[in-house]
């Protein structure tokens, strides 16, 4: 079982943890959560431009982003399946996440969506200590979710969403050695997530869009039948904004902006064997009992380091989209997370291609933190989509 260990814990760095925090063993006070693929970015569209995707201009993806852009989708309906090949520079082949979304417009003003989040660990050998396989597992996680936006003036939007969690890591088998067991249930859980969007004109060629999204509020994840080993899931509150410019017939460029706060409280800690108790824990057991909106509410407050730290807890995004022609679109940004809180840093760029009904994307990180083997190096993203769009008076 140490390929699931190294599996599971190399995925989880990829989500948040500090890999090179773990190289040089220092302790960095990461937040830790339940199922963290739910924050990874789904599409190769957002993806391109440094994970910003709050208030970018509506599409197949909104559900991840923020639901309420549905109301300002252009087309009647559409779907779209997204395939990123996971840990690739870590020379695991047959880990995978895929998305698939769509979405119905039911009127001018109000439109549904639905999506499906799924992600593959491979198959897995199950050994006993004297290397026998018992059992190939499968571990895999899944979120299905679906949505309904509704445009509630001409310039602002509304949204909701509800979703079902099932997070499977050993496929109910005893994983471990005595007094060492691994999680031998599924976990599941029931989330939702809120949003609001805004959409104007500066002018006629200008267009400006702010959003606001609270994702993945929801009951704890839970692997054991213990009560203290719960996981948070990974709510996370994002705000942002769009600038447009649309040169001229054929050119237009995008700037955008996104801001990340996960929603759960900082665990206390020890280090040096100096407890680091936070506001509201003074340990795991305190920390345990916490509710997850009371949780919500205690992570804008709540970090050992205070002001200071609660800052580091903030990600930052960045990203430029430039369209020719409606047809060809290039895509670039920056994604920044504090060491203290994960240190994942890296650059993306992405192409888009839209012919008639079918929408192409692709994407490529390429990572700018110092590590011998950075778990994110060379992940690519390829969406393919169809939309049917209203015809052009």
């Amino acid at each position: 079982m140490k390929r699931l260990a190294l599996i599971i814990t190399a995925a989880i760095l990829a989500f948040g943890m500090n890999a090179q925090a773990q190289e040089t063993g220092q302790n960095k006070n990461y937040i830790s959560t339940g199922m963290p693929i739910l924050l990874i970015a789904p599409d190769a569209t957002s993806s391109g431009m440094g994970d910003v995707g709050v208030a970018s201009t509506p599409d197949l993806h909104s559900a991840h982003w923020n639901n309420a852009k549905f109301a300002f989708i252009e087309g009647n309906m559409g779907v779209g399946l997204t395939y990123t090949p996971w840990l690739r520079n870590l020379k695991v082949g047959d880990m995978n996440l895929f998305y698939l979304s769509g979405y119905y417009r039911i009127n001018s003003r109000s439109t549904v969506a639905a999506g499906l989040t799924y992600f593959t660990l491979g198959d897995i050998d199950n050994t006993n200590e004297f290397g026998d396989v018992l059992q190939v597992i499968h571990p895999n996680e899944f979120a299905v979710d679906a949505t309904y936006a509704l445009k509630i003036t001409d310039n602002l939007s509304l949204g909701a969403s509800g979703r079902f969690i099932r997070s499977d890591l050993t496929n109910g088998a005893q994983v471990g050695t005595d007094g060492d067991h691994m999680s031998t249930h599924a976990a599941n859980s029931l989330a939702a997530d809120i949003g609001m969007y805004y959409q104007g004109s500066v002018d006629a060629n200008q267009d400006i869009a702010l959003g606001f999204h609270i994702s993945n509020l929801g009951a704890k994840l839970s692997y054991e039948d213990d009560d203290n080993k719960k996981e948070f899931l990974p709510a996370n509150l994002r705000i942002g904004g769009r600038y447009t410019n649309r040169i001229d017939d054929y050119n237009e460029i995008s700037v955008l902006v996104d801001a990340n706060k996960l929603l759960v409280p900082t665990r206390p800690y020890t280090r040096d064997g100096v407890n680091y108790p936070t506001r509201y824990a003074k340990d795991l057991t305190e920390y345990n009992n916490i509710g997850v909106v009371a949780g919500a509410m205690q992570s804008f407050a709540d970090a050992p380091g205070g002001f200071r730290e609660e800052m580091q807890e903030i990600q930052l995004s960045g990203g430029l989209e430039y369209w020719y022609a409606h047809t060809f679109a290039v895509r670039a940004g920056y994604f920044f997370e504090h060491e203290n809180k994960g240190g994942r840093q890296y650059a993306t760029f992405g192409v888009g291609l839209r012919y008639n009904v079918v929408k192409i994307d692709l994407s490529y990180l390429v990572p700018t933190t110092k590590l011998s083997t950075n778990p994110l190096a060379h992940t690519i993203r390829i969406g393919l989509a169809f939309e049917m769009l209203p015809e052009k008076k």
